[in-house]
């Protein structure tokens, strides 16, 4: 007797065997994450104008449709719902929990964007409601959003202690001030100043210029930008 596990596969090839199969849909959700010196670390929400849970806040989302993969999904669900585009997008993580959506079968792939907030305080919709809110305290989201936030979170934690993607939350001319802020604000910390200092410079991805931000002090503090050849280079290395 031939075991469940052994038995040989169907040789169909004719497509026929897909017919009966149940398809669930995909759908896309966008942790979209901001930084503002004053507010700290944020994330772009739209207003739910549907049922279930009409009113309530939820992350940036849209369905997969046939002609499109995934990451293109993404970044016409971003352009639609905020007006971004050319914005840092990387793939996250599956949510495929059975009841996540109580509508239907739906399978979430979560992406993490990164923005500057004030590269595009003119582009972001009125249509759908979109708004920032801190990211330490946000409202209570519709489904399982929560839990990808969360998870965002933990991700961008590390991801920023490898990679130098937090310079993509940031002006093109920064203080070192305005670096460690965002780092505090990533962390949710007070991370060593010197120490971080030493850190960063050690990267060799930071341009010093001639201009100060005398802002805060007659004295100022030095301007820097991102060396953008060698950023790209070590887009998955921080250390190289």
């Amino acid at each position: 007797m031939i075991s469940a596990l052994n038995a040989p596969l169907p040789t169909v090839s004719d497509g026929s065997q897909y017919k009966h199969t149940h398809r669930p849909l995909v759908a896309i959700d966008c942790i979209v994450f901001g930084y503002d010196e004053e507010v700290g670390l944020q994330i772009l929400l739209v207003k739910r104008h549907l049922d279930p849970e009409k009113g309530k806040w939820a992350l940036m989302g849209g369905l997969l449709d046939d002609h499109e993969n995934l990451d293109q999904a993404a970044k016409r669900i971003l352009y639609c719902l905020t007006g971004m585009t050319n914005v840092y997008l990387e793939e996250l993580k599956v949510f495929s929990h059975c009841d996540r959506d109580p509508v239907e079968r739906t399978i979430s792939v979560t992406y993490t964007a990164l923005v500057n907030i004030h590269n595009y305080e003119h582009q972001i919709t009125n249509e759908f409601e979109a708004r920032w809110f801190p990211a330490s305290n946000l409202p209570d989201l519709i489904f399982d959003h929560n839990e990808m936030v969360r998870f965002a979170k933990q991700q961008l934690k590390y991801k920023a202690n490898l990679h130098p993607i937090g310079f993509e939350l940031l002006p093109e001319r920064f203080t070192f001030t305005q670096l460690r802020k965002l780092y505090d604000a990533i962390y949710e910390t007070q991370l060593d100043k010197g120490n971080f200092r030493r850190m960063m410079l050690a990267t060799g991805l930071l341009v010093r210029l001639k201009e100060k931000d005398k802002t805060s002090s007659k004295k100022g503090a030095y301007f820097y930008q991102l060396d953008s050849e060698k950023y790209t280079a070590r887009l998955n290395n921080f250390y190289l």
